[in-house]
């Protein structure tokens, strides 16, 4: 158990809290680096007319109405513990849930396709929750789940955004226990959760200036900064230096990445 583990928080409430200003324009920016890769696996994976979904963590909602509206699915159903985003705009056919994923009675119902992305990675109960979600996929569906792997930190030479990027993924383990290291693990998980057809594919978005995920990363670093500071790998004038590099020609770095993982029923 980590040291940190009885007086830690979680997601929303140390940091990332919904009524914080700009917090759903930060969840934006990571949309709009992976809303098309999602929505193309989802397809690939046959998501389209008749299907019911349950979208785990569904953010602002970006992904279940691209599912509606794109995609033709039946219905989807939005899970997030705080539902404010999604109500802004709603659409035929979404229906919203004001849960936790982890309450041992979350018991939405069955669906064709159950997916969750960059919510496991911040839950202690992981392993638990994926054997739960599976659960939840009617015979003939999918489940796929999405989080974040870190191919940065260790090899690449030290930048400011290296050091930053590393004092961020400290610094969310030591106040809500993100934890990414595991996520490789996904492939190995579905299987023991008795689904078959188990794959896995990484998707890293180029770190461009003025790109989506660069913005993401800068608004993130922003948000978590009190926590990133106080783990001693980075202080507040490296931190603002690496927003600077984020947005420079200087700029020479891999993103964090987003690896997908699925099995079907």
């Amino acid at each position: 158990m980590h040291p940190h583990d009885s007086n830690r928080r979680r997601y929303g409430e140390a940091v990332f809290r919904p009524e914080q200003a700009g917090e759903g324009e930060r969840i934006d920016f990571g949309a709009l680096a992976y809303d098309d890769v999602t929505l193309a696996r989802l397809t690939a994976l046959g998501a389209g007319p008749g299907w019911r979904c349950l979208d785990v963590g569904a953010g602002t909602g970006t992904v279940s109405r691209r599912l509606l509206e794109e995609a033709g699915v039946e219905s989807v159903l939005a899970v997030d513990r705080d539902v404010r985003f999604l109500a802004e705009r709603p659409v035929p056919g979404l229906d919203l849930l004001e849960a936790d994923v982890t309450a041992p009675d979350f018991s939405p119902g069955r669906f064709r396709l159950v997916h969750a992305r960059f919510v496991l990675m911040h839950l202690p109960e992981r392993e638990r929750v994926v054997a739960r979600l599976a659960e939840l996929v009617e015979p003939g569906g999918v489940l796929v789940l999405s989080d974040a792997v870190d191919l940065t930190s260790d090899g690449a030479p030290a930048t400011p955004y290296t050091r930053a990027m590393r004092a961020m993924w400290r610094g969310l383990r030591d106040t809500i226990g993100t934890d990414v290291s595991w996520v490789p693990s996904y492939p190995a998980l579905l299987r023991a959760s008795g689904l078959s057809g188990v794959a896995a594919e990484i998707h890293v978005p180029p770190l461009v200036p003025g790109s989506p995920i660069s913005r993401f990363w800068a608004d993130t670093w922003e948000r978590s900064r009190t926590a990133m500071v106080a783990t001693g790998l980075v202080d507040d004038a490296g931190l603002d230096g690496a927003v600077r590099y984020l947005e420079s020609a200087q700029c020479a770095a891999l993103s964090a990445g987003m690896l997908t993982a699925w099995g079907r029923r």
